[in-house]
């Protein structure tokens, strides 16, 4: 087995973050068919949107611990919606922040991701729930309503979702709003 990275050393070693963040916190579940390990994270996000804190709980290796303990501190003060875009392609920035993690323990580092993600999924979907404004919410992640979205397109002469999301947020986020968002534009665009 190749060995750890520096930093997956270091957050095994001396894990931060462990723990429950309560009731009123959101939370993700993983699990791994391949080694049986099993992750629990929390995340606390304020009404700005921005994660105020992050737990963990993990049945698993050194990396799943290792990587568990860096995200969750990683995380803290970041708006959702960029978590959940950065978890959803983690390869570029978390990949190499870990160090070399050996193919047998990518896994690993997926079941945290998808943990994570679910977590900030929970909380999207409670925003939808709990949505109070008197058009649609478009963008669960950014609290984007339709209003706002057709309003850009409009005034900006929007094309792609790329110049949305730049102008309003919408789509910034999981992403799961793109269909909704593709479906405005083909509109404006007739």
């Amino acid at each position: 087995m190749a060995p750890l990275s520096a930093l997956i050393k270091k957050h095994f070693l001396r894990p931060l973050n462990i723990g429950s963040l309560g009731d009123e916190a959101f939370t993700g579940r993983a699990g791994s068919l391949i080694c049986g390990a099993a992750l629990r994270v929390s995340v606390d996000i304020d009404e700005s949107q921005r994660v105020v804190d992050s737990s963990f709980k993990a049945a698993g290796c050194s990396y799943l611990v290792g990587a568990a303990s860096y995200l969750c501190e990683q995380i803290k003060g970041e708006p959702s919606g960029e978590v959940a875009a950065l978890l959803q392609q983690p390869a570029l920035t978390v990949r190499e922040a870990l160090g070399d993690v050996p193919p047998e323990r990518e896994h690993c580092l997926t079941l945290v991701c998808e943990a994570l993600l679910s977590a900030i999924t929970a909380y999207s979907d409670t925003m939808r729930d709990e949505w109070q404004g008197d058009e649609a919410l478009i963008c669960s992640c950014f609290c984007v309503s339709e209003k706002t979205i057709e309003d850009a397109i409009r005034s900006g002469g929007l094309r792609t979702i790329a110049e949305v999301t730049k102008a309003c947020n919408a789509g910034g986020g999981c992403r799961s709003c793109y269909s909704l968002i593709e479906d405005m534009l083909s509109g404006s665009n007739q």
